[in-house]
Parts: C-alpha cells; structure tokens; sequence
C-alpha cells in the first residue's frame, strides 16, 4: 500500500513538472518569434566618409572641407538615403583651417609629462597580475599631446601640426618595478647598561642598508631594549641634571647710556629667588631687539662710534688722558649693533633667570668694599695713564724729527704705504670685525625630561651662560668695472674671438662664516670691428717642392742579385715640408701652389690656424717603354740599292722588320731594321709565274709530248704587282715541255711545288737546295705504252740562295749628352725663356755612332752596307735650364718659455730655421749647408706666486663686563674672549700685493679671529714650544725643545712647579733607516732619442725612424722607512729608477724566390695563358712586410699569368710524296689493282720562311693530320686515270643540310678500248660540325696588369684575347673569323693600376706627457706618434705601438685626514648641547687604493692645500647633543652606505642606484620610552653603484628546528630582501611523533628512516619500523674476495671500520621513492616471487604429497612472517 501511494505522488509531481516547461517553451517561443521578426524589418544607418583636404582662397580660418555622406543597410550595401532618417543626417561641410607652409613657424606640437605608469592588468580586464614579481610588471604610460600657437600657447585643431609633423605617440610601454622591502644590518652587541644602580636598559642597534623601493615594506624597528639592574643602589637616586642649551645668536651689546636709560627704578624679585619678572625681561629683551633691527636697516653705513674702537682692537683715541674705568667699559661695551645683528634666545623665549638669587644679594652686600677697591684702581690707572702719555709724547716727537728728515717723494711713499696697511688691517673698512656675545640658557630637568627649577639642581656648579663670539658678516664686493680693451685689436672676420675683462673688489671681507665671495673676474669673447680696427695679419701654410719620386721595390720583384735600383719606375711616395708665412693679403695663396717662388720667412707653425697640407702624396715615375720589332721578313730578291740609279751594279738581298712600339724614355734606341746581303745581277723587276696552263700536245694530238703556257706577273722587288713595261729587261719564262700519257702509256702526277730552300745562304758548308716530286699514278700497258720512269726521274733538285752568308746591317750607338750647338744664332737661344718653358732653355745638338757590321764578324767597311738606309748621327735637342738653390730667411728665433719655472734652473734653447724652397739641378747653385741655429735662452724668472701674510694676534677681547659681572666667579679684566689679527696678500718676493691676488691664486684665506684666554692674576703664562733641537745623526743621542714663564708668572711660586709646569721636553732621536725597493712593471722598451735613418735611396725620408735595436726599460724605485712608510727617492740614495738593457727585434720581410720561367701557352692554336711563379722562402716576422696574397691552395706560390696567343699555322703538317704503289693482288702481266700507298708525315715549325724543322707531334693538331697511308686502286692499261681530288669547296654559311659541296679531280689520261672515265666531280651534304663549321669570336678574361720590365707599380696594361672558336667548340684560326668578316668590337687593352708599396710612415714621438698622478706608485709618464702616411699594398705595415710609457719618479703622497670625533661634551653640565671635536694630521701613502697610510708629521703637509677629501672647508668642531640621564635619544647618522643598484641576477633593471643612511632610537631608562622619537632614514640617489643578490641560508638541523636567515651576496646576514615565499622551514614536527628506532621527522612532515636504513610502512601509510637496508657489493680488481658474492647486511653507522676502501662500490637497491612510497618494480618482483613461490609450494606438495594433511594451511602459516620480514626486500 505504501509503494502503490508513494507511485502516485511521484506521478502527481512529474505531470505538474511537465506543464511547467511546457509553458516556459510557449513563452520562449514568442519571444523568439518576436526577435525574429525585428530582424526581418530592415535596418539603415547614415555613413560618413574621411573629412576632405579643406580649400579656401586665403590662408588661416576660412577654409572650407567636405565629405561623402550615404545611407547604408546595417548588411553594409548602400541604398537610397530616403531609407534613413533624414533628422539625423550628419554635416556633409564644415569650415576648417587652410594650412599653408608658413604656418610651421606659427604652430608646433605641446607635449605633456609622461603620466603615472599604470599596470597593463588595471588597464585590461582580461589580464592578470603577476603573481611572482621578478623583473618588473609592464605597464602603460599616457601624456597629452596637442597642437598650440607657438607665441601664446593657445590649442589649434590638432590637424594644423599634423600636416606639418605626425602627432607624437600618447602613449608607451613602461616597467614598474617590483616592491623592494627595506634591508638592516644585523643587531650590534647589547650595550651596557644604562645605570650603574637601578633598574636601567640595556641597547642595541642595527641600521638600514637599503631602503624601501616601489612600495616594498618599511623598515623593521632599528632598536631592542631590554631591561638590566647591576645593584640595587643605595641611596636615593639622583632625579635631576643641569641641561644646557645651544649658545644663542651673535649679539652686540647695548651702551652704557642705553643701558641707564632703560634701567628699572627697582628690581621685583620672585619668592624662591628663581626667577626675574618676566614682563620687565621681555620688555627689555624687546627693545634690545627693536634697537637692533632699527640699526641693521641701516644698510651699509657705520655703526655706533664706539664700533671703531672695538675693530681697532681696543686702541685708544688721539687725545690724551688717564684711561679710567668708565673708558674700558665704554671700549668694552660699544660694540654696537650691526647689519643683521640679534640677541640671544632669551628675548624669543619667555624670561627666564639664569643667574641664581645669591649673586645679587652678595652684590648689594659688598657694595662698600668694591667702591674703596675701585678708587685704588683707578688712582693706579691714572699713573699709568700719565707714564704712557709722556712716552706717546717722545715716540711722536721722533717721528715728526724722522719725517722732517725725508724728502717729499719719500714721504709720498710713506704715506701710500701707511694708507695701505691702515687698509690691510682689521679696522680697515674691508674688514669689519665685530665681536659680540651669545648666551645660552641653563635648565633643572627631571629624568622623565621635565624642566624643574633651577634650585632642585643646586648641588651642581652653574655652567658659564657667555661667550664671546664674532658678529656674522658675508662678503661684498664692489661694482663691476668697465670691460677692458679686446686683447685682439685687429680685425678678422673669421678668425678666433678675442677676450676681455672687468673685475670687481672686495667691500666687505666674510667675517664668522659669512657667505663667500662671489667671483671678482668675469671674461667675454670679443672682436675689435669699425674703420678704427686695422685688419689682422694673415697666415697660411707654404710648401717646398716636391722631392724625387721614390719607388720601393715590390715584394714580387725583389731580386738579390739586383743591387742597382735607380732604374725603378712606377708609382711611389714622394714628400715636401710645410712651413707658415705671413700672408701678403687677406686672401691667402694657395697652400699647394709654388708659381710664387719668393723667399718668404717662415714663422711659428701655432700661427696657422688652418689644417696643414699634406707633406706625403703618391707619385708616378714613367716607364721607359723600349723598343719592340716584329720578326723578320723573308729575303728578297737581288735587287738595286736604289732601283732610280743603276749605274752601279752592286745588288743586296734585303730582309725587313717593322717597330711595333716606339721607344720612349731610357736609351730611346731601336735594333737594326734592315739586314742586307750583297749579291750578283741586281733587278729591280721580275716576271713571276702565276700559273701554267694545262698541256697541250703538240700537232693537235689528244695525247703525246706538249707544251705547258706559263701566265706571269710583273712584280718589284717587294713583290707587288707592277706594270708588264718595268719588266721589259727580265728574262721571260719560256714554255714548259709536258707530256699527256696516251691510254697505254705510264700516267704521272703532276709535279709539287718547288720546297722552301733549305738554307738563307750558301756557304762552304752548307748549299741551298729545293725538291719536288711527282709519282706514278698507272703502269703502261707492256711494250706498246710509254714506259715509267726509274724511282730518281720522279724527283727533281736545284741549288737556291746561292749567294754567300754575309750579312750587313748599320749598327748605331747610343746618343750623346745634349751639348750647345754654335750654329745656331744666339736670338733662338732665349726663345724657351720668352715662352715661359721652365723645362728648356735652348736647343743644342746630341750625335751618335753609326757603323756598318757584318754579322758574326764585326765592323767592315761603310759601302758593304746600303748607303741609302744609313741613319742619322745629328739631331737637335733642348738644353735643360740650371736652377739654383732657393732657401728662405731665417725665421725669427723661437720664443723662449714665458711662463716661470718653479725651480727657474732649467734653460731651454731658441732656433731659427730657413727651409729649402727649390733644390738645385742641372749645375745650378747649391744650398747652404747650415739650415738652423740654436742658442740658449736666458734663464727664466721664478714664478711670481701669492701668499697669505698673517700678523700679530690682537688683544684678546673679553665679553662686556655688563654682561658678565652678575656671573659666579666672573672677573673683571681676565677670561674667556675673541681676538683678531690682520692679514694681508704678499707676493713671493715679499712685496704686497691685492688681496684679491691672494683669493684667486693663493690658498684659503687664513682665519681672522680666533678663541683667546686672558690669565688672571692667579695664573701661569707660558711661551709657546720651540722647535726640538736638531739631531747630530739617526738613532744617536736626544733632542730638546723649551718654553718660559711670561709677565709675572715668572715670580709666582705655584708657576715654578716643573711637574705641573715643564719647561722642556726630552726625547730620543727618530732612528730612520731606509731601504729602496722596486714597484711597478718594467715599462715599455726605449730605444735611445734621436734615431732617425737613412732611407734606401739615400735620402732622408720622412717618417723613416729607427724602429728596433737595443733599447732600455725602466722600472721605478721607491724608498721605504723602518715602519714601511713610504719617504722622499733621496733618503734612499736612489735616482729613482733601475734600468735595464732591452732588444726590440728588427722587423723581417717575406723572402719570395725568383720568378720561374714562362710556361707554354696552355694552347697551341689560339689564345691561351702562360704562368709563371715565385716560391716563398721565408714569412714575415716582427711586423715586416707581409707576403702578397699567397695562392689559396698551397700558400706558398705567388703567380704571374698573362694571356698568350699561339698562331694556329705555328706547326703544321708536312707530308712527304706518296710512295710508289704496292699492289696487293698482284697482276704480274698488268701490274694493276687493288694497291696501297704510303707517305711520310712530319709536324714541323713554320716560319716566314717556310718549315723550318720538326717538331713533336702533338704540337700539330692531329684533326688535321694528313693520311700516311691509302688503299685504292692502281689503274689497268687502258683505264682511265684521274688526278687527286682537288679539295672541298667551302659550304654556304649558315649551314644547312640543303646545301652540298663538291670537289673535283681532272682526267691525266684518257681510257682506251672502249672503256670509260669515272666522274670527276663529287659531292656531299653539308653538315654542321662535321663538314660545316660556323665560326664566332670568343674574348678571354683580362689577364694581370702588366707593367714595364722595371716597373714596379703604378699603372700598367691589361690585356685580352680573341680567339676564333668553330661551332663545335675548337679554337682555330683568326683567318676564319676575318675572312668571314666579323664584327669585332671589344677593347683588347685596358689600363689598370697596380697598388704601389706604400712603407708605413709614423711621426716622431711626442714629448714626453705630465705624470698620470702627481704622487704615488701608479704613475706614467706617455708619449704618443700618429701615422703620417698609412701603409698600401705590401708595405711595411705600421708598427704596432704607438704608444710608450716608461713610470714617474715615485713621490709619496702626503693628505691630510681627520681623526674620529671626540665624545660629546656639554661644558659645565651634565647634558645638553655641546661639542664634539677632531683633528687634522698628516698621512702617507703610496697611492694605491687599498692603503689606509700611515700617520707622519704634519710638517711633510706643509705644502698641501688644507683639505680633506677634496673639500677646503676644515670642519675640526660641531654642535651636539649629550643626552641627560633617562632621556631618549637618536644616534649620530650613519655613514652613508654602498651604493646599491636595482638589479636582477647581475642585470641592471634601469632604475638607478641609490644609498642610504639611519639614525637609530637610544633609551637609558624604561619610564620613558614612550617619550622616544622616530627612528630615522635618509635616502639619495648615486651613481657606480653595486649589484647585491639575497638568498636565504640554512643551518644543520637540531632537532626539529634550524637556523634560517637572508644573506647578501658580500657576505652581510641581513633582515629583508630574500623573498619570503621562497624562506626555507626553520621548525618540523610530525604528528604523531616519530618514536621508531632509526626514525626522524623528514622535512615534509612524516616519519622517515636515518641513512641506511629504509621505512616499512603499515597498511595505512604510518611508518612501522626501519630496517636496514640490504647492500649489494660488486667486488672489485683489488679484491682478494672477488670469487665469492655475498648478501651482507650493512652497519651505517660505521662504514668505513666495517668496509674500508670500499668507499663507492657499493649500490643499494632502494624499493621506496622519495614519496616514501614503494617503486612500481618492488611489485614485480614481489608477483613474480609470489608466482615462483607458488610454483615451488605445487611442486612440493606434488613430490611430498601425504594423504589429508592441510599443507595449504600450513604453507600459508608459513609464509605469512616471511612476507612480513621482507616485504621491503628487492632480492628476495
């Protein structure tokens, strides 16, 4: 019933669950369809397009700019604008601002400061912060940025700037940098404590190492109290000190009359006496302080008379009397008021007494008494006043008898010198010394720091509440004077700016720290300009002329065996001096121009304030190019000397060679052109067979004997072609006999051509001979044909050049020098000069020698030789012009130093000079030899310095007697007072000098004013110490210095008291010893002064300085005392150095060998290359010249490769005559058939005269190497025979396969017996690249420059080749590319340059430089050289130091250093404000950083600016604060601490460094501790700083806890700076707690096991024991056991007992990971364990099996221990 009720409700509620959805799907449907149909209905929206350029007729405002404007479907496609709503149709016009160029001055961008930078996640919702801050978050920074009128700063639209300028960017990428907390110091030691008895604090402190950056935390408190108690103390407590306050401002005193005045009828005293009426204090505080002011508005005007006297230092005035009382207190007290001048702090606080009741009691009191003792005093007063007037009285009378003595120029003097020391003197107006008084205030303070009366402090002795001070003044100067003349007086438009002065003096000196002097010199640049102003003299540079061309041989030229180099040429250095002139005028001549050969002076070179021009420049020697012929011709025939005249009948045979390159420069000669044979039957014209035609039988026969016509030329004897009529008187060529074989008779071949003589000449032993051949070409037909020839009829000889081999040729000499030629008249001579041709100056005449030479014998007779082609013996030439020698003045002599020596020892030498303009040449006068003069100057005055003079102290002033009569103890003529002296400025040689002399150049000023004590009656004046005696010798014997009572001290018994009062000192002599040691590193090697050398071709050459040699080095000396201090070099004996002797090695150049022979051309037929090479024999060493660029692939070869041509017919073939017929299948009754015939075929040298010999085959091309051997067929009786083929016509280019050639043979003999001739003419297709070729130009690569035999460098030819290449890629001969007429229009030569050696030239070294420090070990002395000219090509390289040092004598470096501040002191009471004090004292060092120094006496300072650190400002005493006993206190500011910089891992983040300093809280007693103030901290940026990295430390567990700090990377344990996210745990606890044997509590908070043993672990995670854990040990070579293996267990807690030297040979199987959980291979091996376990169990129960006995039960039991033992063991 309950499941069947419980269905039925669950129906009910899902049938309600159903009509719900059902009903939010209704709704949601609606709404859908509703969106759906917003969606259908259209959409349209206005669109505008960009704003147009504005236009406008003016510029400005007033323009007028338009857009496009359209109504769009919210799809994007256009549509009519009727669709939008015209109510919200947007401007389709505005007016704008016409931009015109002239606005850019007008407008200009305003940019504003960068903003705040803001982090990029604050920016962007969807970024998230870092959460680890490492380097910094990024960040975005903005700025405003607008257009404004530049005059107004008004904004214009911003499209105004942009047509000018873009709109800068608004915006950029910036880094904030990550939070920097603060950092301390660890705490310092705990202080004592406070109290001796009581209940007290006990301090300590640290301070603030860097401070918080970016929002990083604040600083940690900088203080710990704690409380400590000695003892108990035993009486009561002492509860109240006397404080002082801080002395009050400098005041002067009021008159006697001004203090009468404002006397009060009567004084009201308080009840305790305590306290004075307040009203009547603040009332006369009041008008003190009003007179004061009433005076300071006087401005700069005198004070009060009285002032005078004061200033004067208490002289008395012009008349005379007694000096009373009332006159010493009327001196004392009129020290008015002046500028500026107050009270002390009493008038500005409420009145306070600090005088107690007692003191005016005591005054009324003795009242009687004082009035008896002041009329003794100044009855005594009186006498003394008359004694000193009488002297006064004679000193006067003296001095007027003295000055009536004088003349009046004397007196004049006299009276200026008194004048000016009235001025150096304090009372003078620039020295204004006031002195004055300040008090401070006395309170009774409660240890809880109330201020109490004054009488609960009545134990206690009152502290003095005055002091004499001196009234502030700062400095005043006067008005400026007027400038002073420009020190340039001339005038010069673009030269350097004179400078002009004015000055002021000083009105008023600083007295009492006032503020310093402003600067009393002021300088401005200036130029004198006007009519009045006379132009300036000008300077500008001239030079020489240029010295000879010098040539360095190149590397690849050098040759041993090449002594001679005058004969160089090419490019090469040459060089000239500049000196400067003064111009002539304004426009100064060209530097470079010599067209102006006067001799002008040269002077100073600083005078020229242009650039020098160069001295060095490349030049270029022109190469003599010789002579170069072409090969002869071939000899001619016997022809007339001169065809015209053939009277005689002497003929020669000639042979001729043409000049290819005519000669220029060097001897200028050419060989012979024409070599001539003397001969027999001379003719100068002959008939030349042309060809003979073909044979004709005679009786017009077909076959049988004819005759052969011969057609002829007439030819000269050059071999053209001539008219027939010149050969009239020539032999013509008679017809030649030949024969037509007839059908049965022998057919020959016609016969060769005639061969090439076989000799030039005949001789006794040699003959000319020719040959030529014919051949059979058939048998006859047995007896009825005409028979062959025998073998010697088929060849013919005939004799040729049968004129003897003597050969004539004119041979010439080289041409004389040019002499003057007589002949010509003396008019012409001068015509070079009139034409201004500096090179010539007349015509002269140059002969030579001319002989005639029979060759291989020598000269013979002249007619041996063809007169007609003698050359000439006389020529004209041009006389070279003399030239003289043109030398410049000598220059003024050089000024001697102006400025003073300090030692004035030193002379120093003047010269002149005079340079050498023009050297002579060609005989012309020489140059003198002597070029400069020195002489030494007069010795230079000593510096004229400034010194401060001081002198004598005057009378120590007291404070007013008003002041100080109501004071305890006070006396009226004795105490505490000021005291002033004059100062006056002194130059060197004592005579005076302004004081403003001294403030510039002097040192400091010396004080004016200085603390004084007056004695009173009752005590001992001393002198001053006098200097300690001399020494007779070191360590030997003492030394004294004394002193002696003063005045009446002499006769008071106490002052004689020598224990109290010593009037000597004793001490020993200083024992000094001295030794000397060296510092420093050897300097750089030195070769000795004045190295210069010769160049290679004698002269000297610029920059050619000695570079290697033996040298000295130097290292410095410095002298130490018995304590180590460093002392003057002299004390040692010592000069200062060590020298040594040193080498610096001579540079060596690369050594090349000499250059091979030229190869063969690469090609036999065309252009090829030919090389040549040289081999290196040796490297540079010691900065020598380099090797030129070494072949990439053996760098050892340098080549040489130059283009060759080889002339394709150079070798051809010769073949001999075909043999005679071999017939194979021989037909003895025809002797005809199929036969061979064979030839020889030779490779011979051609020549003019046809081949000469024979050479190597492979020299001939061997495609064209004729057959040596043919098969063919010897013709039978009867047949017809053929002639050889004639060879292939040419085929028409281009080549085509429709195209044929042919060749043809003739008929010799015409066939019998009906038979017939074979065709004569055959033909074939042309065929490309196998019959037909097309031929092209082909241009080789530019080979090297080529330069003239002895040129070096400079300019040369490079030259290239055409080869003429057939289709198939063959090279072949010009002549088929020439006759076929190709264009050829490459350059076949080009010029080039080869880069010239070029040596290194350097300067002279500089003088030697000041020391780098004025003091110390570290110092140097440098001397530097330029390059004058850099090196080129391969020139010696420049050396490679150019720069030298060599150390400074070693000085010791004396400074003066504070010692640390004294304890605090609040004199007179227990707490308040006091001093603190230090001293000055002399130390040494020797200059090196680390070196504290060491203190010596202040005499070695003596000549050291007083100033510590650099700061002048001598600080020995400051204010301070003695803190009263309980109070609460700040320390004294830390030092500032290192520079740190913002930085990550050693990288500077950018954001600066900085440093910072503390002050720290003290409390002395636990009361007030609520009273303390703030601790505080000071932070400023700086520079250099230091990058420090934190990381946190760890110590050794104890226990559950360890120690963990921050330590910074130098070492300092500090608090802050290591990220706390990264702070290691310091406490570890495991809960429960480990209580197993061997467990411990591991860092992640479980139990774990010590080394050496492993963790078992119970079911649910919780350690169960440690057990140990098994070691596998590997034995090893040195193992005595290695053959047995063993399981031990192994003990951790003695390793080494137990296994010694096993020490990392062990390895342990570890089954859990550092999870403490097991490792995924102990399951496997316990499965398999448990498998194998199983299987071993089955097997024994299989082989043991005994009936119903529960082995399973039994096998479980026993097991179950076993897994339990080793349920953690891997081997098992």
């Amino acid at each position: 019933m309950w499941m069947r009720s419980s269905t039925a409700g669950t129906w009910r509620r899902s049938s309600r669950m159903v009509a719900v959805l059902l009903l939010l799907l209704a709704c949601s449907m609606q709404e859908l369809e509703a969106q759906a149909a917003a969606e259908t209905k259209p959409f349209y929206v206005w669109q505008t397009g960009p704003w147009g350029r504005c236009m406008g007729s003016e510029c400005g405002p007033g323009g007028s700019q338009s857009r496009a404007v359209w109504c769009a479907h919210s799809e994007g496609w256009t549509t009519l604008h009727t669709n939008c709503n015209q109510k919200e149709r947007p401007d389709n016009q505005q007016d704008c601002f016409r931009v015109c160029d002239w606005h850019k001055d007008l407008y200009d961008w305003q940019l504003g400061a960068w903003n705040q930078c803001v982090p990029v996640s604050m920016r962007s919702a969807g970024v998230q912060r870092p959460a680890v801050c490492a380097r910094g978050e990024e960040g975005i920074q903005t700025r405003e940025v607008g257009c404004v009128h530049k005059t107004n700063g008004e904004p214009a639209d911003d499209t105004i700037c942009e047509y000018f300028e873009p709109k800068p960017r608004l915006e950029q990428a910036c880094l904030i940098p990550c939070p920097r907390d603060c950092v301390v110091s660890e705490f310092t030691a705990w202080t004592s404590c406070s109290k001796t008895c009581g209940m007290g604090l006990q301090n300590r402190i640290r301070f603030v190492l860097a401070p918080p950056l970016f929002g990083g935390a604040a600083c940690p408190n900088l203080t710990e109290f704690q409380t400590c108690q000695l003892r108990a103390c035993e009486g009561n407590e002492s509860l109240y000190s006397l404080k002082v306050g801080p002395w009050g401002l400098c005041s002067v005193p009021l008159s006697r009359q001004a203090r009468q005045a404002e006397k009060p009828p009567e004084e009201t005293f308080l009840k305790d006496g305590d306290k004075l009426s307040g009203d009547k204090q603040s009332a006369e505080s009041e008008k003190q302080s009003g007179e004061g002011e009433k005076q300071s508005k006087g401005g700069k005007k005198e004070a009060a008379k009285g002032l005078k006297q004061s200033g004067e230092g208490g002289r008395k005035g012009k008349e005379g009397g007694g000096r009373t009382r009332e006159s010493e207190e009327q001196n004392k007290e009129d020290l008015g008021p002046k500028e500026g001048d107050k009270l002390s702090r009493d008038a500005d606080k409420p009145p306070r007494v600090n005088r107690k009741f007692g003191t005016r009691l005591r005054r009324k009191q003795d009242q009687p008494s004082r009035q008896a003792n002041r009329d003794k005093r100044q009855k005594k007063k009186a006498k003394n006043k008359e004694k000193k007037e009488k002297k006064r009285e004679k000193v006067q009378e003296r001095m007027r008898e003295r000055v009536k003595a004088k003349d009046p120029e004397t007196r004049e003097l006299l009276k200026k010198k008194r004048t000016k020391n009235r001025q150096n003197r304090p009372g003078g107006k620039s020295w204004d010394v006031q002195f004055g008084y300040q008090t401070r205030e006395v309170t009774c303070v409660h240890k809880n720091g109330d201020v109490e009366a004054l009488s609960l402090c009545s134990q206690e002795e009152m502290p003095v509440t005055f002091q004499a001070c001196v009234i502030t003044k700062d400095c005043d100067v006067t008005e400026w004077s007027d400038w002073s003349a420009c020190s340039k007086e001339c005038y010069e438009p673009n030269g350097p700016q004179g400078h002009r002065l004015r000055t002021r003096k000083v009105s008023q000196f600083p007295i009492g720290g006032g503020a310093t002097c402003p600067p009393l010199e002021e300088k401005e640049s200036c130029s004198s300009q006007g009519d009045a102003a006379p132009p300036c003299i000008l300077y500008s540079w001239k030079a020489t002329e240029w010295t000879e061309c010098r040539v360095d041989v190149l590397l690849s030229h050098q040759d041993r065996r090449r002594g001679n180099q005058t004969g160089l040429c090419g490019g090469g250095v040459q060089s000239r001096e500049v000196y400067c002139v003064q111009s002539s005028s304004p426009t100064a001549p060209s530097s470079g121009s010599l067209r102006s050969k006067e001799a002008v002076r040269p002077v100073d070179s600083d005078l020229c304030l242009s650039a020098p021009p160069h001295t060095t420049q490349l030049c270029h020697i022109n190469c003599p190019v010789e002579c170069e012929v072409s090969s002869w011709s071939a000899w001619g025939p016997c022809t007339y000397e001169d065809c015209e005249d053939q009277t005689a009948k002497k003929g020669f045979k000639m042979r001729r060679r043409k000049i290819i390159n005519e000669p220029t420069g060097g001897t200028g000669n050419c060989p012979h052109l024409v070599e001539a044979i003397p001969c027999e039957e001379p003719s100068c014209f002959d008939w030349l067979v042309v060809k003979l035609e073909a044979c004709v039988p005679d009786n017009e026969k077909e076959c049988g004997p004819g005759t052969q016509i011969p057609q002829v030329q007439c030819i000269n004897s050059d071999g053209e072609y001539v008219g027939r009529q010149l050969c009239r008187d020539a032999i013509l060529p008679m017809p030649v006999i030949c024969e037509v074989p007839c059908p049965k008779d022998c057919a020959l071949s016609p016969w060769t051509p005639w061969s090439q003589c076989s000799h030039t000449c005949s001789g006794k032993s040699t003959e000319g001979k020719q040959t030529r051949a014919r051949s059979i070409l058939a048998y006859n037909a047995g007896e009825g044909g005409l028979q062959c020839p025998n073998a010697s009829a088929l060849q013919e000889v005939r004799s040729c050049n049968e004129h003897p081999c003597t050969v004539h040729h004119w041979q010439t000499g080289s041409w004389g020098q040019c002499i003057e030629d007589s002949s010509i008249p003396a008019a012409n001579t001068s015509a070079g000069r009139l034409r201004g041709d500096d090179a010539s100056c007349s015509v002269g005449m140059q002969t030579r020698k001319v002989i005639c030479v029979r060759v291989n014998v020598g000269q013979v007779p002249p007619k041996k030789c063809p007169e007609s082609l003698r050359p000439d013996t006389v020529r004209p030439c041009l006389l070279p012009c003399k030239k003289d020698c043109i030398v410049t003045p000598y220059s003024e002599w050089s000024p001697c130093p102006t400025t003073c020596k300090a030692d004035g020892n030193t002379k120093k030498k003047q010269y002149k000079k005079r340079v050498i303009i023009q050297p002579p040449t060609n005989g012309g006068q020489d140059c003198p030899e002597v070029l400069s003069q020195e002489r030494e100057c007069e010795a230079p005055s000593l510096c004229q310095g400034y010194r401060w003079k001081t002198h004598k102290w005057r009378r120590c002033q007291l404070v007013p007697w008003s002041v100080r009569q109501d004071s305890p103890g006070a006396q009226e003529t004795c105490g505490p007072g000021m005291q002033v002296r004059a100062v006056s400025c002194r130059k060197q040689d004592g005579g005076q000098a302004d004081i403003e002399a001294c403030l510039q150049f002097s040192t400091s000023m010396p004080p004016l004013t200085q603390p004084c004590q007056l004695p009173c009656q009752e005590d001992c004046q001393l002198s001053s110490w006098t200097k300690f005696s001399p020494c007779t010798a070191d360590c030997v014997g003492v030394r004294t210095r004394k002193r002696v009572l003063i005045g009446k001290s002499k006769k008071r018994d106490q002052c004689k008291n020598h224990q109290m009062y010593p009037l000597s000192e004793t001490q020993y002599c200083p024992c000094n010893k001295y030794n000397a040691q060296p510092v420093g590193n050897w300097s750089d090697c030195i070769l000795p002064e004045g190295g210069r050398v010769e160049g290679q071709l004698g002269m000297k050459v610029q920059g050619d300085i000695k570079e290697c040699g033996q040298g000295y080095r130097y290292q410095a000396m410095a002298c130490y005392d018995q304590d180590s201090r460093i002392v003057e070099n002299s004390r040692c004996n010592s000069h200062g150095y060590i020298e040594e002797a040193c080498i610096i090695p001579c540079p060596s150049d690369c050594k090349l060998s000499e250059w091979s022979n030229w190869s063969r051309c690469s090609k036999s037929c065309g252009s090829g290359v030919k090389v040549r090479s040289k081999w290196l024999r040796e490297k540079p060493y010691n900065g020598g010249r380099p090797c030129p660029k070494l072949d990439h692939v053996n760098q050892a070869q340098v080549y040489e490769v130059v283009p060759c041509l080889s002339d394709c017919g150079q070798y051809i073939w010769v073949a001999e005559p075909w043999s005679i017929w071999k017939v194979s299948n021989v037909d003895l009754k025809d002797n005809c058939g199929e036969g061979v015939q064979t030839r020889k075929v030779r490779c011979m040298l051609n020549t003019v005269d046809g081949p000469s010999e024979q050479v190597e085959d492979y020299l001939c091309d061997p495609e064209e190497m004729p057959l040596g051997a043919r098969n063919s067929r010897l013709p039978c009786p009867e047949d017809c025979v053929l002639s050889d083929w004639e060879p292939w016509s040419l085929c028409s280019l281009p080549c085509s396969s429709n195209s044929t050639r042919q060749r043809s043979a003739s008929v010799l003999r015409q066939p019998g017996g009906g038979k017939e001739c074979p065709a004569t003419i055959e033909t074939e297709p042309c065929k490309l690249n196998s019959n037909c070729f097309h031929y092209s130009y082909n241009i080789t690569d530019w080979s090297t420059c080529q330069l003239s035999e002895r040129a070096v460098c400079g300019n040369g030819i490079k030259t290239r080749m055409l080869d003429c290449v057939r289709s198939d890629g063959k090279s072949v001969d010009l002549k088929f590319c020439k006759e076929l007429g190709l264009d050829r229009k490459w350059q076949m030569n080009a010029s080039c340059v080869v880069e010239c050696p070029v040596n290194c030239q350097l300067s002279d070294w500089s003088p030697w430089s000041e020391c780098s420090y004025t003091c110390g070990l570290a110092g140097k002395l440098w001397r530097r050289r330029t390059v004058v000219q850099a090196p080129q090509g391969d020139g010696r390289p420049c050396a490679s130091q150019m720069e030298q040092w060599k150390p400074c004598l070693v000085k010791p470096c004396y400074s003066w250093r504070y010692s640390a501040w004294s304890e605090c002191k609040s004199e007179g009471a227990r707490c308040g404000e006091g001093l603190r004090f230090r001293n000055v004292s002399c130390f040494v060092s020797d200059g090196s950083s680390g070196q504290e120094g060491s203190l010596v006496d202040d005499e070695l300072c003596g000549e050291q600016e007083p100033s510590v650190d650099g700061d002048t400002n001598i600080v020995l005493q400051e204010a301070c604060t003695v803190p009263c006993p309980g109070e609460c206190y700040l320390t004294h500011w830390t030092d500032w601490s290192p520079c740190q910089l913002s930085c990550l891992n050693g990288d500077d983040l950018g954001f600066g460094s900085v440093q910072v300093r503390s002050r720290a809280v003290v409390a002395q007693d636990p009361e007030n501790l609520l009273q303390c103030p703030e601790q505080q901290l000071e932070a400023r940026p700086c520079t250099e700083g230091q990058c420090f990295e934190y990381k946190w430390r760890t110590g050794l567990w104890r226990a559950a806890s360890r120690l963990v700090w921050c330590q910074r990377s130098d070492g300092q344990n500090v608090t802050g700076g290591c990220p706390m996210s990264a702070k290691p745990m310091s406490d570890r606890s495991c809960d429960p707690p480990c209580t197993k044997a061997r467990s411990l509590c591991t860092e992640a908070g479980v139990c774990g096991c010590e080394e050496g043993y492993t963790e078992v672990m119970t079911s649910d995670g919780v350690l169960d024991q440690c057990t140990v854990i098994p070691v596998l040990e590997i034995p090893t070579a040195g193992d005595n056991k290695a053959d047995v293996k063993t399981i031990r267990a192994f003990s951790p807690a003695q390793p080494e007992a137990s296994s010694p030297g096993r020490a990392g040979r062990t390895w342990f199987l570890q089954p859990f990971g550092p999870d403490g959980k097991l490792k995924t291979w102990v399951y496997g091996v316990a499965a398999g364990a448990f498998v194998l376990l199983i299987f071993i169990s089955s097997m024994t129960y299989l082989a043991c099996k005994k009936p119903k006995r529960p082995q399973r039960r039994q096998m479980n039991n026993r097991l179950k221990p076993l897994t339990l033992a080793y349920d953690g063991d891997a081997d098992m």
